[in-house]
């Protein structure tokens, strides 16, 4: 080989080691920025469990209604299914296959139906042996345990956006362990999936769950939500004194919505949806789309609320005052802005008083108080006066003029 010809195929190798590692830097720079901000969406939990309903015609019936009513406008996504997709056994190459009475096309059939709309697919899988759903067999559905780069390979071909990642027949292993061999396995296929850790606070993944091996999304604070107040209030303590933990690409998870599901009233619905976007939580539906009620509906499309849940500066709203049962939590919006949401858990009416200074407001200032759910402004010098009425909240956005 002569001189020139060395020179010639020196060139190209370097040329193709620096296509080689911008790709691995772009593939990485997509997979940290999956989750700008909290994921929004649908998951069938919260409405179907395992019943019958829940199949292939649902999903697809649920992707239509995203864009019938608006949900997609709005800024939901991610329209995910949960436990009981799978068969009972893997196949004889060790695969994962769908159930085929719930989904006689195929899992790739149903991301490809999703995909054609403008939207994204989520899939569930356990970091166990099996998936948390009882059989009559007594066991669950396959679990990731041990096949975390062979599933994560057929997710991607799939056409997988998005995994939830539960915590069910764990064998006793190490939880950061068996979190990070699957958070590996997904980087490893160089598709950007949304890695959604449900492991239900068990380990405090808050701690570790955002920094590699492991890498996630989102990480549950909490253990399952009911469709009752009390659920909904246990949640919201638990994930709101962990403000520091959240930012752009990792989230505090207190688990999906209960909006719509007939267990609260529309004032405690209003409320839960008002902590989850002040908590900057995943706004995942739970209720089923097809037969939501116009109250819900008008909860879960309240564009005002949804903007602080998404708000690009990243930053999960921070509880500055519980006392008598009225909790203030304030989160500051890349704007300059702030969000306010003022909270009164108890069974009886109050009235609340926040002052400007409490909220960090300047008093030499004028500022304008947007409520979000009456669509109306005023303004003052920025403090808050509200009646509420038993389980209510009020939730304000604060510009100085």
């Amino acid at each position: 080989m002569n001189n020139v010809a060395r020179k010639i195929l020196l060139s190209l190798t370097l040329v193709v080691g620096i296509v080689a590692a911008s790709t691995h830097a772009d593939a990485a720079q997509t997979a940290a920025d999956i989750a700008p901000t909290p994921q929004m969406g649908f998951n069938n939990w919260n409405s179907t469990h395992c019943r019958a309903e829940f199949d292939e015609a649902m999903i697809h019936g649920i992707a239509d209604k995203f864009i019938e009513l608006g949900l997609k406008d709005a800024g939901y996504t991610y329209v995910n299914i949960d436990d009981c997709w799978a068969d009972g056994k893997r196949d004889a190459n060790g695969n994962l296959t769908p159930n085929p009475a719930r989904f006689p096309s195929g899992i790739k059939a149903l991301a490809d139906y999703i995909h054609a709309k403008g939207l994204k697919f989520g899939l569930y899988s356990s970091a166990g042996s099996w998936t948390c759903e009882p059989k009559k067999e007594n066991h669950g559905f396959p679990g990731g345990l041990g096949h975390e780069k062979q599933d994560a390979a057929l997710y991607a071909a799939w056409g997988v956006d998005y995994l939830k990642y539960d915590n069910c027949n764990n064998e006793k292993i190490d939880a950061k362990q068996r979190y990070s061999a699957m958070g590996e396995a997904l980087r490893a296929t160089g598709k950007p999936i949304f890695y959604s850790l449900c492991e239900w606070g068990e380990n405090k993944a808050w701690l570790w769950a955002s920094a590699p091996p492991v890498d996630g999304n989102s990480w549950r604070t909490t253990g399952d939500i009911e469709d009752t107040y009390a659920s909904m209030l246990r949640l919201f303590k638990q994930n709101v004194v962990l403000d520091a933990y959240a930012r752009p690409g990792h989230w505090n998870d207190p688990d999906m919505l209960e909006v719509g599901n007939g267990g609260m009233s529309d004032v405690e619905y209003r409320s839960h949806f008002s902590l989850w976007a002040i908590m900057a939580a995943p706004l995942l539906i739970g209720t089923d789309l097809r037969k939501v009620t116009p109250e819900a509906l008008h909860i879960l499309t309240n564009k005002e609320v949804i903007a602080v849940d998404q708000d690009a500066l990243g930053v999960q709203g921070k509880r500055i005052r519980v006392r008598d049962g009225v909790h203030v939590i304030v989160k500051p919006l890349h704007d300059g802005s702030r969000a306010v949401v003022v909270f009164n858990e108890g069974r009886s009416a109050k009235e609340v008083k926040v002052a400007a200074d409490e909220l960090g407001l300047d008093k030499e200032k004028t500022y304008t108080v947007r409520d979000l759910w009456e669509h109306a402004d005023a303004q003052g010098d920025g403090a808050i006066r509200v009646r509420l009425a038993p389980h209510a909240s009020a939730m304000y956005r604060i510009r100085a003029l």
